[in-house]
């Protein structure tokens, strides 16, 4: 995959075909090929580090990663960091949602989670409700920040210094707070990693766009960054035609 640097993104792993889900096939495929293209995928935390690597996160703590990507991930021997919407653990995932058609899905215990962070996957913050963190008064985000990882690492003992902005929200206050806390955050900005990203809001790409097995495998290519770069400006350009 040349010597881009990708964070790839994922949510669900479900057969609905929301904007937040792709199915277990396509997951398994596109592991599959990871493989055999012998890309590096490596932890978060060495994705900045790494020419031609690739990190996978998925957000939420959906149980659907319990069921079919931690077998996956195990038979591949990829790392992988979840993202742990702590107050909802063991529940579904009923935050308010911010666009429509977005599935009921039960999310992980902390039973689940244990396990899978016992298998190798890294474990990271993705606050304790799932808010906008923009319009939170500030005990009200220290409450979100402080109150997840403490969770995370009370329930699992387990270390959780990385964390993902919910909606990929996050001003300058915001980001500040997740700096005092965590070593690494994710955004939502679809880009590929640089060694100069910023490492409170790393750039990642959202699977939905990469659905189709052409762009998938094009990652590394010049037509796949040029296709990322495109699906950047039309997503950014967006709210200026609404």
């Amino acid at each position: 995959m040349s010597q881009t640097r990708s964070i790839l993104m994922y949510h669900s792993l479900d057969d609905t075909g929301s904007v937040i889900s792709i199915s277990p096939g396509l997951f398994r495929a596109q592991m599959k090929w990871l493989a055999a293209s012998r890309a590096r995928v490596v932890p978060l935390a060495e994705i900045r580090n790494t020419p031609g690597a690739v990190a996978l996160t998925f957000d939420d703590g959906f149980r659907n990663f319990y069921e079919h990507a931690l077998p996956v991930l195990e038979e591949f021997r990829f790392p992988a960091t979840v993202f742990v919407v702590s107050g909802y653990c063991g529940t579904w995932n009923h935050w308010r949602q911010t666009v429509g058609g977005i599935p009921r899905l039960d999310l992980m215990s902390w039973s689940e989670l244990e396990a899978a962070a016992a298998a190798g996957v890294t474990l990271g913050a993705h606050t304790e409700s799932h808010p906008r963190l923009n319009g939170l008064e500030e005990k009200a985000l220290d409450r979100e920040l402080i109150s997840c990882r403490a969770a995370i690492e009370d329930h699992t003992g387990r270390l959780a210094d990385t964390f993902a902005y919910p909606y990929g929200e996050v001003n300058r206050r915001v980001r500040d707070a997740v700096g005092r806390r965590f070593r690494l955050a994710c955004g939502v900005r679809l880009a590929f990693v640089a060694p100069d990203s910023d490492a409170l809001e790393l750039p990642r790409l959202d699977v939905y766009y990469l659905r189709n097995r052409r762009w998938f495998e094009a990652l590394g290519q010049a037509g796949g960054a040029a296709y990322i770069t495109a699906r950047r400006w039309i997503r950014e350009l967006r709210p200026l035609w609404n």
